[in-house]
């Protein structure tokens, strides 16, 4: 039943694919003034979870959202107000295992908060804001207000490619993000103010998540908030150019929720006071050009501070990552264009549940996609040694692999999974208890990227997760897991 579900959706995805690429220029609908964008991203899932003591570990589904908007632009302001239309079909309704193999896959989570079932759709406001630009003749000052994306780093964009490049798929949305990957992702309620010169930028956004991500309501707010504060540099020239950027985050969660920690669950059930949760650091990113080719260097690293309910909350993380892509313009080389990357990521896990103090590293509401393609980890109690090699064999075509050497920074931690608030009666990461192993999984995986068109792009992708001690003894019936993919995005 999974191959045939499959080769269906797979089968009506690339057909729509090729018929829609055909060579024509990004379409611009200009009304009265105003400008009319619309998007569909479409993508057919099959997942190959661990496998559970019972329950569906293989299936397939169909997640789509569709992107409908308005927006006018002047010197002085713009405003943009845009609605969604996510829909869902064929999700499983038995990919839930008793205990802790719990779901088994991101196609539960969608299932376990539809209203309708197997095929669930539903239209909201995606974004509705109004900025104010070069505020008191001000070049580069801007305000914002209302719903909106946003996502940490995103308000400075290198003019290096190699700089830009790390920071949009390394750098931005570690922390905070609209977690887009998923098929509904939310957007914020807030303000944002920048002040954005030449050579530096400056930063403050307060909100508040709006609900979506799993469920296809996108209408409400979660009570949590956040308010970011950041200062990016660009700096260097020549052969060595460089970002530097340091960033604070007051996070706040009043919703009274069991948490998922470590603790023993009667302990959690007693504590659903706030979380209240400093987080300050910062990153820099080089790159150095020589006849060789370009190397780079990227530094992330954060501490927190604050409450987790009645407990103290100190906790830290940090990256490090390096690369190279040789100059050539002639041979193998020149044809694939190659760029080699490797890096090591470390989080703090909590090693002592039962004292006064929680130090696992919070993720607050990052996108966790850009580091892990597989989502069946994120960025808490995570140490992760990772290499990747992306190729560029033709204009419209990117081929990108990742290794990832997976463990748990602390084995009387959990393995954590997803990316944060999305409602208001969950608390949005789940965890499983590891039993004392350390080795989560080893991840191996590809994606290819292709620009059919300015309008048209098709990705696929497929990730093998060799499960290690973690998996083996929670899954003890199949410890590897499996996910394809195949998504086209359309302009139009």
């Amino acid at each position: 039943m999974l191959v045939k579900t499959a080769r269906s959706l797979l089968l009506a995805l690339l057909t729509a694919s090729v018929i829609l690429a055909q060579p024509t220029p990004t379409p611009e609908y200009v009304i009265g003034g105003m400008t009319f964008q619309a998007n569909l991203r479409a993508r057919t899932e099959l997942w190959d979870w661990f496998h559970a003591d019972s329950g569906d570990h293989g299936y397939a589904y169909s997640g789509n959202i569709l992107r409908l908007g308005l927006s006018r632009s002047t010197k002085q302001w713009d405003w943009q107000a845009e609605f969604a239309v996510p829909f869902l079909l064929g999700l499983p309704s038995n990919a839930v295992a008793p205990g802790a193999q719990g779901q088994l896959g991101l196609g539960a989570a969608y299932f376990a908060n539809s209203q309708t079932g197997s095929n669930t759709a539903m239209l909201f406001p995606k974004q509705v804001f109004w900025r104010w630009k070069n505020i008191g003749g001000v070049a580069g000052q801007s305000l914002r207000i209302g719903r909106f994306e946003y996502a940490d780093g995103t308000e400075r964009t290198p003019q290096n490619p190699t700089l830009a490049a790390l920071k949009r798929d390394r750098v931005a949305q570690r922390l905070i993000g609209t977690f887009a990957w998923t098929h509904v992702a939310h957007s914020f309620d807030g303000f944002q103010y920048i002040l954005d010169k030449p050579s530096a930028t400056f930063a403050v956004v307060s909100a508040i998540p709006t609900r979506g991500v799993f469920q296809t309501d996108g209408w409400g707010e979660t009570r949590t908030a956040f308010t970011y504060a950041a200062y990016t540099r660009g700096w260097g020239g020549g052969n060595h150019v460089a970002e530097t950027r340091v960033l604070g985050i007051y996070y706040h969660d009043w919703r009274s929720l069991v948490k998922t920690d470590s603790r023993a669950l009667a302990v959690r059930r007693t504590d659903l006071a706030n979380i209240r949760i400093g987080t300050f650091g910062g990153h820099h990113l080089s790159a150095f050009t020589s006849s060789a080719g370009t190397a780079d260097i990227l530094l992330w690293g954060v501490a927190q501070t604050g409450r987790w309910g009645t407990q103290d909350h100190r906790a830290h993380a940090f990256a490090l990552e390096g690369g190279f892509q040789p100059r050539a313009t002639s041979g193998w080389l020149g044809h694939w264009k190659p760029w080699l990357r490797a890096g090591y990521f470390e989080s703090s896990g909590d090693s002592t549940p039962n004292d006064n103090a929680h130090e696992s590293f919070f993720n607050l509401m990052p996108s966790p996609r850009p580091f892990a393609r597989f989502p069946f980890f994120n960025l808490m109690n995570n140490r992760d040694i990772h290499a990747a090699l992306i190729s560029r064999p033709h204009g419209r075509v990117t081929i990108s692999n990742e290794f990832h050497a997976l463990r748990l920074s602390s084995t009387n931690d959990l393995w954590y999974i997803g990316g944060g608030v999305y409602q208001p009666w969950t608390f949005g990461y789940a965890g499983r208890a590891a039993g004392g192993a350390r080795s989560l999984a080893n991840l191996y995986d590809v994606q290819v990227d292709y620009r059919l068109n300015p309008a048209v792009s098709v990705t696929g992708y497929f990730g093998f997760a060799q499960g290690l001690a973690v998996t083996r003894t929670i899954y003890p019936k199949g410890k590897d897991a499996r996910l394809g993919y195949v998504e086209l995005n359309y302009r139009f």
